[in-house]
């Protein structure tokens, strides 16, 4: 990757938890500086999963350019490593052009990753993600993660028993080195050599945040988050475990199962996300290289952007 030393910061990196605004922030920001959007979100890049996402509309995409978004099929496995590659060509691309690129979403795995390098374990075993994934409906992502914490207790330390996709992916390394992932990993906090990022947590009272996140399931709803799913669902090949289990799908599909009613769904659906959004904020907390931007309830994005704009201070 090639960068641009001219200027004191060469990306921005926009992340929060979910409804905390990263998308309208990040967006005004783009309007205001040519930039273009870089998506760090590991449920964005598959397609036609878009309201439960809350992917920004193709009229919006088409404005301010996203990069990836829809680079995988729902039914196929989309690893770490592979946004990775694409988000480092999004970020030569738009260094290329002269573009500022703005990293923006919720998924602090990602962010790490592209900050500091990704940990580079065994290529993913199909069989063996299906087998711990047929093993988490026996025995639930609790009883798995028991499992790890037998064979890595620093792992299931870091790992939320509800985080199936870690869960699994902690014991598939296992499994297949026979050594454990805690051991295996590189040390987070160095950044890349040709990063000079502006990191830029936004943090919103507790209360707001709820809010927030209650408008937007209702609006999920609204917009048709049950057919989007019962559509998915239909195609040959359904959705791959990683993309069933992303907080918005799994409880639809309990509901579409017969295991839930649409209300006790939609109940599920608030608790599940305020669980979420508690966990994206332990691991912002231990984010390396973040500055917090508290945004007070009501605030136009507009103005969040304009802050950032005086952080930048170029």
């Amino acid at each position: 990757m090639t960068s641009t030393p001219e200027h004191k910061f060469n990306l921005i990196v926009i992340v929060g938890q979910t409804a905390s605004g990263k998308e309208g922030t990040s967006l005004a920001l783009a309007a205001g500086r040519g930039g273009e959007i870089v998506s760090c979100d590991s449920m964005k890049v598959y397609r036609g999963m878009d309201i439960g996402t809350a992917k920004a509309p193709a009229e919006v995409r088409r404005r301010v350019p996203h990069h990836c978004v829809d680079i995988a099929d729902p039914w196929e496995i989309c690893s770490a490593a592979r946004w990775l590659d694409c988000a480092n060509a999004s970020l030569a691309s738009a260094w290329a052009r002269g573009v500022l690129p703005i990293v923006s979403g919720g998924t602090v795995l990602y962010l790490k990753a592209l900050l500091y390098g990704l940990f580079e374990g065994p290529p993913a075993d199909p069989q063996l993600r299906q087998r711990l994934h047929d093993e988490a409906e026996r025995v639930g992502s609790a009883g798995l993660h028991a499992e790890l914490a037998k064979v890595d207790e620093a792992a299931a330390g870091r790992i939320h028993p509800n985080d199936l996709r870690r869960i699994v992916r902690a014991l598939e390394v296992y499994r297949l080195t026979g050594r454990p992932i805690s051991e295996q990993q590189r040390q987070f906090g160095q950044l890349r050599p040709q990063l000079h990022p502006l990191v830029v947590a936004l943090r919103r009272q507790k209360e707001d945040l709820h809010r927030r996140i209650d408008l937007r399931i209702d609006r999920m709803v609204e917009e048709g988050l049950v057919d989007e799913v019962s559509r998915l669902l239909a195609e040959p090949r359904g959705l791959s475990p990683e993309a069933a289990q992303a907080v918005g799908y799994r409880e639809i599909i309990a509901f579409l199962q017969g295991r839930l009613t649409l209300p006790a769904a939609i109940d599920q659906l608030r608790l599940a996300t305020r669980q979420f959004a508690k966990r994206q904020m332990t691991h912002l907390r231990g984010l390396e290289h973040r500055q917090w931007l508290d945004v007070p309830p009501g605030e136009p994005a507009e103005l969040s952007a304009e802050r950032i704009e005086r952080m930048l201070g170029d």
